[in-house]
């Protein structure tokens, strides 16, 4: 299959609280995540980093003046494939082995479901995970991503002051073991990565915990907050959120 180039690889969108939702369109919804671009007055915090196939730096310089944190929510390609373009990254002790050795990366469906370990059960996985190239030449056989080092190792109940702007972290295993989630405590605005969102939750890869994943949800549904940012696809309310983790929690557990 021959592929266009894209007009414009990255889609922003800036909400009314000042948050920036940042989204890849041309990523297959397998592994098209948000990234989550926050303002403080000292500093500003990217919460996770995209599949790293087009230059953050390249096409969302302004995004760069302050010399942003990012934050990885937990170690998948989604994830983290664009965080060795920024200065200073941060993550659970528990994901740090994994990024340091790099992630099991491909836009081949089949051979990433094969690297992460998982049977695709009846899926019709599409051979390529994008469709369009973020520059003339590109070759999607050649995608990796690069093992990364965490400079800020990241615990349960850690903050992070970026001036006005104050993020707990909240660590939530289940999906993978080094799940976070970013709470601020002030607007009540909860950033879940891979924890929670609006669809199908994921705890049957072979490094997820289901036993975990009830726990880390139980804890969810009693959080006081206005509006979860989550991993993948839009904003959901608090309710919404609870409503998500009771459903969850109320199925059979084996």
């Amino acid at each position: 299959m021959t592929l266009a180039r894209a007009h414009g690889w990255f889609a922003l969108e800036e909400r009314d609280d000042g948050v920036v939702r940042i989204t890849e369109p041309h990523a297959d919804k397998l592994v098209r995540a948000n990234l989550w671009w926050l303002r403080g007055t000292d500093r500003d915090l990217v919460v996770d980093a995209g599949l790293g196939v087009a230059s953050l730096r390249r096409h969302i310089p302004h995004m760069f003046e302050r010399d942003p944190l990012v934050v990885l929510t937990h170690a998948h390609l989604d994830h983290v494939g664009g965080a060795h373009e920024f200065t200073e990254r941060a993550a659970h002790k528990a994901a740090e082995e994994t990024l340091a050795q790099g992630v099991p990366a491909s836009l081949n469906g089949p051979e990433l479901y094969r690297q992460l370990g998982v049977e695709p059960a009846g899926e019709n996985l599409p051979d390529l995970l994008i469709d369009a190239l973020p520059h003339t030449g590109y070759d999607p056989r050649a995608y990796r991503v690069q093992p990364l080092t965490v400079h800020r190792s990241l615990q349960d109940g850690d903050v992070i002051d970026l001036g006005g702007l104050s993020l707990t972290v909240l660590h939530l295993p289940g999906h993978t073991p080094g799940c976070i989630a970013l709470f601020e405590e002030r607007t009540g605005a909860l950033f879940t990565g891979d924890v929670i969102y609006d669809g199908h939750l994921i705890d049957d890869l072979p490094e997820s915990d289901p036993s975990d994943y009830r726990r880390s949800l139980a804890r969810l549904a009693d959080l006081d907050l206005s509006i979860a940012h989550p991993g993948h696809g839009r904003s959901i309310s608090g309710h919404r959120l609870r409503e998500r983790a009771h459903t969850y929690l109320s199925a059979p557990f084996a």
